[in-house]
């Protein structure tokens, strides 16, 4: 396949959501982490609405036990849609349906915990020999960027796998895989090595990925082949890697360098930050909250 023969042009998505969320226990004892509610909507469908604005309508969960809610929030509710049209809430009515009707969505379970690159191999027989985004559950990007947009039109012209990339400051860098990359004279960078979580004394730079990536269907093939890495998982990160070095495989590694608004949901501290930044840009609550905040930071 080359790239002439429009190979690349992306239509499914995969979302690994089959982590067991322990850092919001006990909020997450029967409920998943990605169907915590940034203000009035799942952290998961900010992540849906943002594949399927990138044309992406074909998307593939990657779930495990206990996730049985995604799939409820994502279907239809027939008695509460009757309810709500019957009280003539036409705005509720709207909300309820629209997440049952945003994409075709399908789940397959993980089985395993054996980390990201084993849950997105799971995507294997779905997506076929297809490129295909990822997009990590806990990332949020702001619908008003637009990053994975960016992404797939550099895939769609190059063939090559696309990482996002985020300057973060060095102290932060162990909490992610790290990019070491050199200028190619677009607006990306080659990327040529990857380390999962180093120490911010041995990172190679401060360029974190983060939760976004569009992959050749050949990194399948590498994925099968990766050994088990840091945290005894298999690692997308040490994937990457091996077709950095060796593009021939399976097309070579470019980053987009992301500057946007991006909401790491991932620990409590960062997931209070995230809600905060979205309520105060809302028309409905913004106002309000602003002005609120604007006195209570004066009396702490």
């Amino acid at each position: 396949m080359t790239v002439g023969d429009t190979p690349y042009l992306v239509t499914k998505a995969v979302i690994p959501v089959a982590g067991l969320g322990t850092r919001f226990l006990p909020a997450t004892k029967a409920l998943p982490k990605e169907m915590l509610p940034i203000v009035d909507k799942p952290v998961i469908q900010y992540v849906v609405e943002e594949a399927v604005a990138a044309g992406l309508v074909d998307l593939l969960m990657i779930t495990g036990r206990n996730k049985n809610a995604l799939e409820n929030h994502f279907d239809r509710v027939a008695e509460l849609e009757q309810v709500l049209a019957s009280k003539g809430d036409e705005q509720k009515l709207f909300k309820v349906q629209e997440s049952s009707q945003l994409a075709d969505i399908h789940y397959t379970r993980q089985g395993d915990p054996r980390g990201l690159g084993h849950a997105i191999l799971r995507a294997k027989s779905h997506v076929g020999e297809h490129s295909f985004a990822v997009l990590l559950g806990d990332d949020i990007i702001d619908s008003r960027d637009s990053l994975l947009d960016e992404m797939l039109k550099l895939h769609r012209e190059t063939g090559d796998n696309i990482v996002a990339l985020m300057e973060v400051p060095r102290d932060q860098i162990s909490l992610y895989g790290c990019a070491s990359v050199i200028e190619s004279g677009d607006s990306s960078v080659k990327v040529i090595d990857l380390v999962e979580k180093p120490a911010p004394e041995a990172a190679p730079s401060n360029l974190a990925v983060i939760g976004r990536y569009v992959l050749r269907h050949e990194m399948f093939e590498i994925l099968q082949q990766t050994q088990p890495g840091r945290g005894g998982e298999i690692q997308l990160t040490d994937a990457l890697q091996h077709a950095a070095k060796h593009p021939e495989i399976a097309g070579g590694v470019r980053g987009v360098i992301f500057d946007g608004r991006r909401y790491d949901t991932g620990d409590k501290l960062d997931f209070i930050k995230a809600t905060l930044k979205i309520a105060v840009d809302r028309e409905d609550i913004g106002p309000e909250l602003r002005d609120w905040l604007k006195h209570y930071t004066q009396t702490i």
